[in-house]
């Protein structure tokens, strides 16, 4: 019973982008099991993926696919509850009308997790972990991790709408996601931050991908953002100050033409060095720009 549950989630989950998706393909082929053709297959968001099998249809999601075609989980709840509390997303396995079993998938926290939202924290950046997930698993990441709001149960369109709320309070929004669920979210925020690991709509939505998938880049991103205005700015107000005494001077007739030519040159010649002094800024979670 054990493998077929597998065998038939892994079956939908085939041609999935999505990274619980690839984990439940992944076990499966570990474990040697021939996965049969799905077809019909089409993922419903917030809720899970369907598809058929031999005729059979195949159902993997959360409580709501199930609630929303009519099938009772009551039969999983108390496993359902236990998986959850322990941070574990759990997807049940129904086939037609009839719930098969359950499959419980764990994100693996990364050590720099922790330390990347502490950083941000320091830096007076409000962390808040928006989750397609239920409350009890959404909470027991956050606990790990440090993250004291959580939103829990959103569906992707809610994610968005929830940005466009914090947006309409006056506050800049990043979003930093992986899914297929997190597009509408990357593409309304601020600042999209995709993760390189993540699926190809994603990429393509967020502004900003993390190409070594560690999230302390997160930082890094903003410090380094943060150390190009203070440039943009140094660099406008020397400019503003060269200008402001160099042409009432070349105006007068008091400064040569040719001297006045090579001091543009020079002015621009300063903006460049200015900026290029970037790349030797000191720019990680232990060390400030200046």
């Amino acid at each position: 019973m054990e493998n077929e549950v597998l065998m038939l989630a892994a079956a939908v989950e085939s041609g999935s982008e999505h990274p619980l998706g690839a984990a439940i393909v992944r076990a499966a082929r570990h474990r040697g099991i021939s996965l049969p053709k799905a077809t019909g297959i089409s993922g419903i968001a917030g809720h899970g993926i369907e598809g058929s099998i031999d005729s059979r249809k195949i159902w993997l999601g959360n409580r709501r696919l199930f609630a929303r075609q009519g099938i009772s989980t009551e039969a999983a709840e108390e496993h359902l509850i236990g998986l959850e509390a322990d941070g574990k997303t759990a997807m049940l396995v129904g086939v037609d009308d009839r719930l098969l079993g359950l499959i419980a998938v764990a994100d693996t926290i990364k050590p720099e997790a922790a330390e990347a939202v502490a950083a941000l924290q320091a830096s007076a950046i409000k962390v808040v972990l928006l989750s397609g997930d239920n409350h009890r698993t959404a909470e027991a990441v956050a606990r790990q991790v440090g993250i004291e709001r959580v939103i829990a149960e959103v569906l992707p369109d809610d994610k968005a709408a929830m940005i466009r709320q914090l947006q309409s309070e006056g506050q800049v929004v990043a979003m930093v996601g992986d899914g297929v669920n997190d597009a509408p979210a990357l593409a309304t925020a601020d600042i999209g931050i995709a993760i390189g690991s993540g699926s190809d709509v994603a990429k393509e939505t967020g502004g900003i991908i993390l190409l070594k998938n560690d999230v302390r880049d997160v930082v890094t991103a903003i410090k380094l953002s943060r150390a190009t205005m203070v440039k943009i700015k140094q660099n406008l107000f020397w400019a503003f100050i060269y200008n402001s005494i160099g042409i009432p001077i070349a105006a007068f007739g008091l400064l040569n033409p040719i001297i006045a030519a090579a001091a543009m040159a020079l002015s621009s010649l300063s903006v460049i060095a200015n900026s290029a002094l970037l790349k030797r800024a000191r720019i990680g979670l232990s060390q400030e720009v200046t």
